[in-house]
């Protein structure tokens, strides 16, 4: 598993006093009380941060030592990471989108091999989940469902999907 998970990133200043926006990539905005110090990717800086508000899409953020415009401007694009060990344990059968991606797709058994999860997507009806097929260059989607994916094993590296029929519609073998 991933020992840091990135939180979400600053797109933009907010005001004067050094207020950030933030985009927030977790399900469940956070707050400094949950997750404490963040720091960037390499662990070079690290923030304490409060949640000062909410706009339409992010947050608003401030940082402790952040007190003015050009400071807040010049952080971003910056990522804001926190430890794993910070999530808590779900129960059998529930994951983090975190530790699926990266792992193989396999197509019946693991034996199988036909890609690597590369993402999700919900575009409101769902969890998508974005496979890269092996020796192809674009992505393919399939629902996350236990009728498409009906086995994750993220110990020992990878799920199975029992359908490739979405994945292959376009191929003519």
């Amino acid at each position: 598993m991933k020992k840091k998970v990135c939180l979400g990133k600053i797109v933009a200043a907010h005001g004067i006093k050094g207020e950030v926006k933030f985009s927030c990539y977790t399900r469940m905005p956070f707050n400094s009380g949950v997750f404490g110090s963040v720091e960037t990717e390499d662990g070079s800086q690290k923030f304490q941060i409060k949640v000062s508000g909410k706009s339409t899409s992010n947050l608003r953020l401030q940082i402790k030592g952040v007190t003015d415009r050009n400071t807040a401007e010049s952080l971003i694009g910056t990522e804001f990471y926190a430890d794993r060990s910070i999530f808590p344990t779900l129960p059998d059968e529930e994951f983090y989108q975190m530790d699926i991606v990266g792992l193989k797709v396999c197509l019946q058994t693991p034996e199988n091999e036909i890609g690597q999860v590369v993402g999700f997507q919900n575009f409101g009806a769902g969890d998508i989940i974005e496979i890269k097929l092996t020796g192809k260059k674009s992505t393919e989607m399939l629902p996350f469902t236990k009728t498409y994916v009906p086995t994750i094993n993220v110990e020992e590296g990878y799920i199975i999907v029992t359908s490739a029929t979405m994945i292959f519609a376009d191929d003519e073998a």
